[in-house]
């Protein structure tokens, strides 16, 4: 073989043994191997830096089934119950609804009354008379031989009426409490509340019994009234306008030898009654207006025969205009 064929073979010999080349299309492959490699490495590295020296992957999904991570400065989770009473120290079950003691409420927004009284009746007969500011006086007045009584309850005293009388009218026993200043308690449209506290027997009832009133229902005058009405004992609001008259009953019995507290609301249109809290509703005209010259009587609308006679107990008398 001549020098120029051996350089030949030496050439092609040192080719063959050369790594071929890569294709184009496995060489871009790498690069973005190796461009997602880096972008992976910044993410880990920025969440080592939001996570902070410390602290725990949890919060990303690594808690317990079912739980969530804690959002930094939130409060506590409620508990289980969140719309149910707190427990009693304890473990005792938690009080039942109070009973409304016949105090006046906070109106529209949490205002206070405008003009409120309340008879409590707590000094007996030395001073049985005053509401509880000292200004609103009351003056007993009687007929046919009643008389008022201020037996105890609690702390204070109630005032109690004559008994129930089945004899000829114009011999009953008749006493009420009557106020004196009558314009002070006209609510006209306004918003108001009035109610008390009533103790009753099954043989205390009677075609009406009166617990509060202020004016007349009839000869084109307006009222706002309480009392007890039947032999069922079941007590109602009455609102009245010179030509229309509004009566909500309740659909309860208070004639049953226990203490109840009473409660008529104004708002509005609505007229509402509340007995030991439960309430009962009914439409009335939002212009009805409510203003005479007629004084706050308690336990009748006078002293006159068929006068609508309470027989039982009242405590806690309120009117309060919003």
């Amino acid at each position: 073989m001549g020098r120029t064929q051996r350089a030949r073979v030496s050439t092609i010999n040192r080719m063959s043994s050369a790594a071929p080349a890569s294709p184009w299309w496995r060489r871009r492959s790498r690069l973005w191997l190796a461009l997602g490699l880096a972008a992976l490495l910044g993410v880990v590295a920025a969440l080592v830096v939001w996570v902070g020296p410390g602290s725990s992957l949890r919060g990303l999904g690594g808690g317990a089934p079912g739980t969530a991570a804690p959002t930094r400065g939130a409060t506590a989770p409620p508990s289980a119950n969140p719309t149910g009473p707190a427990p009693s120290p304890g473990g005792s079950p938690p009080a039942g609804p109070t009973v409304p003691s016949g105090s006046p409420s906070p109106g529209p927004g949490g205002g206070a009354p405008t003009t409120s009284v309340r008879y409590a009746f707590d000094a007996g007969s030395t001073r049985a008379t005053a509401d509880r500011a000292g200004v609103h006086s009351l003056r007993v007045a009687v007929a046919a031989g009643g008389t008022i009584t201020f037996p105890r309850r609690g702390g204070g005293t109630a005032v109690k009426f004559p008994p129930r009388c089945t004899g000829v009218p114009a011999d009953c026993p008749r006493a009420i409490l009557e106020g004196t200043n009558a314009d002070l308690l006209n609510p006209g449209t306004n918003r108001f509340r009035y109610g008390g506290s009533v103790l009753m027997s099954p043989a205390d009832t009677g075609a009406g019994a009166n617990v509060v009133q202020k004016g007349y229902s009839t000869d084109g005058g307006s009222q706002y009234k309480l009392q007890i009405d039947g032999k069922a004992g079941r007590p109602s609001c009455v609102l009245a306008s010179a030509k229309d008259i509004y009566r909500l009953i309740a659909p309860v019995s208070v004639a049953d030898g226990r203490w109840h507290a009473v409660t008529c609301t104004r708002d509005g249109d609505v007229l509402s009654i509340a007995v030991d809290g439960k309430t009962y509703t009914r439409r009335v005209p939002a212009t009805l207006s409510i203003v005479n010259e007629q004084p706050l009587r308690i336990g009748g609308k006078g002293t006159a025969p068929n006068n609508d006679q309470f027989a039982g107990q009242i405590d806690d008398v309120f009117v309060a205009i919003y």
